[in-house]
């Protein structure tokens, strides 16, 4: 830095002091709860808590570090806030699986709090993700007991593993998005009493430009999930190359939350750290829960998107291609009904409700939707 450069003395600038303080006092507050959460936890789940409670001291001993190197004093032990002293009453006298959702929510919120902070200690950030994703994974667990179901639970694992990418769903929805927007638009130009070959004109136009809308609305998506992704991975990698203790400590962690004590969670982090490569795809698999080899494909995407949506669409369209008037107006709203009810059918499978009133509950939404548009079509053409 050259002399001629600007200089400012923190001690004077008050407003670092005030964040140093906040944080300080923030971190506090963690641990506080921390340690209210590990009072209403036993066993491995008790230790995580309570090892969670102590990363978070010591980022509050940085920030009072920070604090006595610019001449400040050190607030003493600040009392715990109502917040955190009713989610430790609640883990206390009920379990730590009541208030776990709202830490995790707050902890995914906070996840980048030190990301590109100068102040801040290299781990510091990586600590703060880490917390985020090993309270998802306890959440889990204790969601699903351990991973020990019924087997109820285990049908219903089975067909989630089935359509693990989403692909399924995607096309059900795409082809849901083209059957009720598109039939809604032939229904009110049948009902404003345009000729058919307006109605097909209508109805096809409808048809390309959803399509293409969806395509490309996908694509972008898609596109924009996997540059995050990547991102992501990256910073793993460089978290592994850089501080590799604290990347095992938290592998360790997170195989701590899935149910393996605290020596095989070890010896098992151990065991994946000696391999880089293999470190780096199991961290992203356990830590962020993705599968590098399965990113998705944005034109893969796009493409699935407006071939699903072309299908739904085409339904209503159909019939004008070989009939007009009433005639055509009554096959299409008899296929659009089938249809509709089968693509309410096939959500009700996927998402392990009762078929015969999904498909029901779609054909009622779906076709009051294309009812509503046709009777404004109607009162337009009069």
């Amino acid at each position: 830095m050259s002399d001629d450069a600007p200089h400012v003395d923190p001690r004077r600038d008050r407003r670092t002091v005030a964040r140093f303080r906040d944080l300080l006092r923030s971190e506090r507050q963690s641990a506080a709860l921390y340690r209210g959460l590990a009072a209403g936890a036993d066993g491995e789940r008790r230790e995580i808590f309570m090892e969670l409670a102590a990363a978070e001291e010591r980022h509050a001993a940085h920030w009072a570090a920070k604090l006595t190197e610019l001449g400040e004093p050190v607030p003493g032990s600040v009392r715990p806030t109502a917040r955190t002293r009713l989610l430790s009453w609640l883990a206390r006298r009920y379990s730590a699986d009541t208030v776990l959702p709202l830490v995790e929510r707050a902890e995914h919120s906070d996840a980048g709090l030190y990301e590109g902070d100068p102040h801040a200690a290299p781990e510091m950030a990586a600590d703060e993700r880490s917390h985020a994703r090993v309270l998802t994974r306890l959440r889990a667990e204790g969601r699903t007991g351990g991973g020990r179901g019924t087997r109820r639970g285990t049908r219903r694992e089975s067909w989630h593993r089935s359509d693990r990418s989403g692909a399924l769903r995607a096309a059900v929805f795409g082809v849901n998005d083209g059957l009720v927007s598109n039939t809604s638009l032939v229904m009110g130009f049948a009902g404003s009493g345009a000729a058919g070959r307006t109605v097909l004109f209508a109805g096809l136009a409808g048809l390309l430009a959803g399509a293409s809308s969806m395509a490309a609305g996908e694509y972008i998506s898609m596109r924009g999930q996997r540059e995050a992704y990547e991102r992501e991975i990256a910073l793993e990698s460089a978290e592994l190359r850089d501080d590799p203790e604290a990347e095992a400590e938290e592998l360790a962690l997170i195989y701590r939350a899935k149910g393996l004590d605290a020596e095989e969670a070890e010896r098992v982090a151990t065991t994946i750290m000696k391999d880089r490569d293999a470190a780096l795809d199991t961290m992203a698999r356990e830590e962020l829960g993705l599968d590098p080899d399965e990113l998705g494909s944005p034109w893969s995407a796009a493409f699935s998107s407006l071939v699903a949506f072309t299908i739904g669409a085409a339904v209503a369209v159909v019939p004008y291609l070989f009939a007009s008037g009433r005639a055509a107006l009554v096959i299409a709203i008899a296929i659009a009904a089938v249809a509709l009810f089968g693509v309410g059918a096939a959500l009700g499978l996927i998402n392990g409700r009762g078929v015969p009133r999904s498909g029901a509950r779609q054909l009622l939404i779906g076709g009051g939707a294309a009812l509503v548009v046709y009777l404004a079509g109607r009162l337009i053409g009069t």
